[in-house]
């Protein structure tokens, strides 16, 4: 045998194997004999031969290897039998150790190693055999299982079958069952339909007879209204008829009481002729003396009629209406005498005359200048200074300069205290400037020095009126109107003192509007407006259709509840917005309005408040631009009365929108109808005719007052209709 590797150094290998390289030499013998078997000629030749030819094989191999001429790497894994070293293959390493063992061992070697892989072929053939089996077994598994599979998928089908066939016989039934049913419901269907129909003929029969019954009502209603009506104006034509006996009667009495006279100064004449006629000559004498005393007035001083002739002919220029060449005339000589008064005052005339042609602003204030420095120069007469100063005023009212007015109106008293017609002058003039405590001082100064003076009485009574002095306000206007004097015969006496008596409950308010409508004042006994246009449609109620502003109306009422909710909002939030009614109508209660449009415009931030119901109102001209109504929230409380009164105008009329309106106890009468508003309806009324209102409920009313223009009214009227 060889010797063990012990000694040998590990050493690389071509192929990256570790090798052990021999330390020694030798080649001594080898081992397969005993010693005494030294020699065996020719059994140690063959041996020699072998180990020779497995060198020469090792070396073709290592060869092979090193030069490539085969491909290591696909012979190397087959060679595994021969790996000596338990490196994993068969290497140059492997080679050297085959080399140095001997033959036997090599065949035991090659012996183990055949058996071994008949071992190893054995198990893989059985291995094989086996996963042949497990192939089969496998195969008959998937048969067996696809089988089963095909089994379950065919009783699946059949149970889908069986349950489709079940349903359809459930859907059938149920089909039936439903078929059935809508029979049984169209059936019902009928019965209902019938019943319904008979129901409706009932309902329909009943509400024919509840509408005749409501018409006969309404017939009733509108007889007895009439009724009413016929009775009031019986009632209205008796106290007419009264009125019209008493009259008579006062005339008749006035007449007997004349005819006495007559027959009584019959009497005397007849009696006493002599001194009758004595006492008519004395009477005549008076009369001349009277008018002689009456002189024309003094407006030339010296100076002045030193130059008449041309002042006259100056003046015959100005009466003639040719104003241009009097003014002129007069500008001339007031330029060659600028002390004359009366060339100064002619020319203020002339000035004044042309301004009122011409429509002139500009030249009535050069009138007014003049008509000053006219009063102002030394030695004018009492008389041309009266005059001057007295037209000044008025031409400084008409510019509206009511101020001034006053002031000339004033310096005019000083010069002439005794005057008392310049005094009721400066009176109306404390009035025009909205000062009623000081006209109020003016007319009681008058009356002390003048009792009677009529002009007086009844601008003081009016001004007792307006601060709500009621019953001492009324001996005045009436003493006043009775008068007769200038200046008395005013409608607005005759409406403040027909509303007086009203107040204190006095009928015979009626009897003065009566006599106010006698004298022109008023369109009629109710219609007591004071700034109308003539030829208007009057009646108290109107319906939509006869306004014509049927779109404003359908607007209104279709979004009352939107304009209510608004309104309601402010009332939430700021109560302050309503202000309470300032005209001095109510008798008693609270009453507030809350005003969004008034002359056309709108009132400062009032939309703000109601963004929605101003919106809606921007569409319709005829209220918005109604520049003498208003459109303005009102709210009254419980317990409130207001007076009957008028509005100022028979230009416009009234909508009343209810928003909130308690059940019972709120209503309003024009005229002689009376009337009550309901939720998201629209009354609509002319303001021009006696109207009064009750707030007897339990809780607060609200309405929506829109004001629009007259629908007579013609496009121009209404563009150049002044503002109320």
């Amino acid at each position: 045998m060889f010797t063990s590797s012990e000694g040998k150094t590990p050493t690389e290998g071509k192929n990256g194997k570790r090798t052990e390289r021999g330390g020694g030499g030798g080649g001594g013998g080898g081992g397969g004999g005993d010693a005494q078997g030294g020699g065996g000629g020719s059994k140690y030749s063959m041996f020699t031969w072998f180990v020779v030819l497995a060198l020469l094989g090792v070396w073709s191999s290592v060869a092979v290897v090193y030069f490539d001429i085969v491909d290591y790497d696909s012979v190397l894994g087959k060679l595994t039998a021969y790996d000596t070293d338990g490196d994993g293959d068969f290497d140059v390493e492997d080679a050297k150790v085959l080399l140095g063992k001997s033959t036997l061992e090599a065949a035991q070697d090659q012996l183990r190693e055949e058996r071994r892989v008949e071992e190893k072929e054995k198990v893989e053939k059985e291995r094989m055999e086996k996963a042949e089996k497990e192939k089969v077994e496998n195969e008959r598994m998937e048969k067996a299982e696809k089988e089963k599979a095909e089994k379950v998928e065919k009783e699946r089908i059949e149970k889908e079958k069986v349950e489709k066939a079940e349903k359809e016989k459930v859907e059938n039934e149920r089909m039936e069952k439903a078929e059935e049913e809508k029979e049984r419901m169209e059936k019902e269907k009928e019965k209902k339909a019938e019943k319904e129909r008979m129901e409706k003929e009932k309902v329909e029969k009943a509400e024919k007879e509840r509408m005749e019954k409501e018409a006969k009502e309404k017939a009733e209603k509108e007889r007895l209204a009439k009724e009413r009506e016929r009775a009031e104006k019986e009632r209205m034509e008796r106290e007419k008829e009264q009125l019209e006996k008493e009259r008579i009667e006062r005339e008749r009495i006035a007449k007997e009481r004349v005819e006495k006279e007559r027959i009584e100064r019959e009497r005397i004449a007849k009696e006493r002729y002599f001194f009758l006629h004595l006492i008519s000559l004395f009477v005549c004498l008076f009369f001349v003396l009277q008018a002689k005393k009456k002189k024309p007035l003094k407006l030339l001083n010296k100076f002045d009629k030193t130059i008449k002739a041309e002042i006259d002919a100056a003046e015959k220029l100005r009466k003639k209406g040719k104003l241009e060449e009097a003014l002129r005339a007069f500008e001339a000589l007031v330029q060659q005498n600028p002390q004359s008064p009366r060339a100064l005052y002619g020319k203020a005339q002339a000035e004044d005359d042309l301004a009122e042609k011409l429509r002139s602003n500009d030249l009535l204030l050069k009138a007014i200048n003049s008509y000053r420095e006219a009063a102002e120069l030394p030695d004018v007469t009492s008389d041309l200074l009266r005059a001057a100063l007295k037209r000044r005023a008025e031409r400084q009212q008409f510019l509206g300069r009511v101020r001034g007015s006053l002031l000339t109106l004033q310096k005019l008293v000083q010069v002439f205290p005794e005057d008392v017609g310049l005094k009721n002058e400066v009176g109306v003039a404390h009035l025009l400037l909205g000062d009623n405590k000081g006209a109020r001082k003016v007319f009681e100064e008058v009356l002390v020095v003048a009792p009677s003076n009529g002009f007086a009485k009844v601008h003081y009574g009016f001004v007792l009126k307006s601060e709500n002095k009621i019953e001492e306000s009324l001996p005045y206007l009436k003493e006043g109107l009775e008068s007769g004097e200038p200046g008395t015969d005013d409608g607005r006496f005759y409406f403040h003192l027909g509303d007086a008596l009203q107040r204190v409950g006095d009928d015979s308010a009626y009897y003065w509007y009566e006599l106010g409508h006698k004298r022109g004042h008023f369109a009629s006994v109710w219609q007591r407006s004071l700034y109308n246009v003539d030829g208007l449609k009057a009646q108290p109620w109107w319906t939509p259709k006869e306004t014509g502003y049927t779109d404003l109306v359908r607007a209104l009422e279709r979004n009352w509840k939107t304009i209510r909710e608004e309104a309601l909002n402010v009332m939430d939030q700021n109560t302050g917005s309503f202000i309470p009614e300032e005209e001095n109508l109510r008798e008693k209660g609270e009453w507030g309005q809350y005003t969004i449009w008034q002359q056309g415009k709108k009132v400062g931030n009032g939309c703000q408040g109601v963004p929605k119901t101003c919106s809606l109102l921007e569409r319709y001209s005829e209220a918005t631009g109604c520049k003498r109504g208003q459109i303005k929230f009102s709210v009254m409380h419980p317990g409130t009365h207001v007076w009957p009164h008028t509005g100022p105008t028979n230009c416009r009329l009234r909508m009343h929108l209810g928003l909130v309106v308690p059940q019972h106890g709120c209503r309003i009468r024009c005229t002689d109808q009376t009337r009550e508003w309901e939720e998201g309806k629209v009354l609509i009324f002319d303001d021009s005719f006696e109207h009064e209102v009750w707030q007897d409920a339990d809780s607060y009313r609200l309405i929506f007052i829109v004001d629009v223009w007259h629908p007579e009214l013609t496009a121009h009227q209404r563009q150049t209709l002044t503002p109320i």
